[in-house]
């Protein structure tokens, strides 16, 4: 696994979130770790085909979920994650995996990514493995984790 394969999706991410809920994310350290996924979390799932073959996985928290969906709406307070919450948050991840496409593409990569697949009990998630892992503090949101899976 290459660095280089999760900076488009760190560069696609600040420039997603500072756009749509107007706030720029800090990025904490690159890791390599073991997929882990936790609970009261959110899961967002985009495969990769292509040059490269995988999965990114955005996680967050529900309450950050939350939160990113009322910014992403104008500031409306959402207090549960409705369907299209469940939408807006999906729409977050398949907007950063575009851009990050696009990205690669113009670095020689070219792939093509899957429609996101939100799951909220990791009980139906099944993925393992090493993943290269950044995450992002999002100001008073809260934290995303990036999570770049390739085979």
């Amino acid at each position: 696994m290459k660095a280089q394969y999760i900076n488009p999706f760190l560069e696609s991410a600040s420039l997603v979130i500072s756009q749509v809920c107007n706030v720029s994310p800090t990025r904490g350290e690159l890791s390599i770790k073991d997929v882990k996924f936790y609970d009261e979390h959110i899961w967002i799932k985009i495969g990769m085909t292509g040059q490269l073959q995988g999965d990114i996985v955005f996680g967050l928290h529900k309450e950050v979920a939350l939160r990113i969906v009322s910014a992403m709406m104008g500031g409306f307070p959402i207090a549960e994650m409705d369907e299209i919450g469940k939408s807006a948050i999906s729409e977050l991840g398949n907007m950063i995996s575009g851009n990050a496409s696009t990205l690669l593409f113009n670095q020689g990569v070219a792939i093509d990514i899957t429609p996101p697949q939100l799951v909220e009990d990791i009980e139906h998630f099944k993925a393992e493995g090493k993943a290269l892992t950044v995450p992002l503090e999002i100001g008073d949101l809260g934290k995303l984790e990036i999570q770049v899976l390739v085979l």
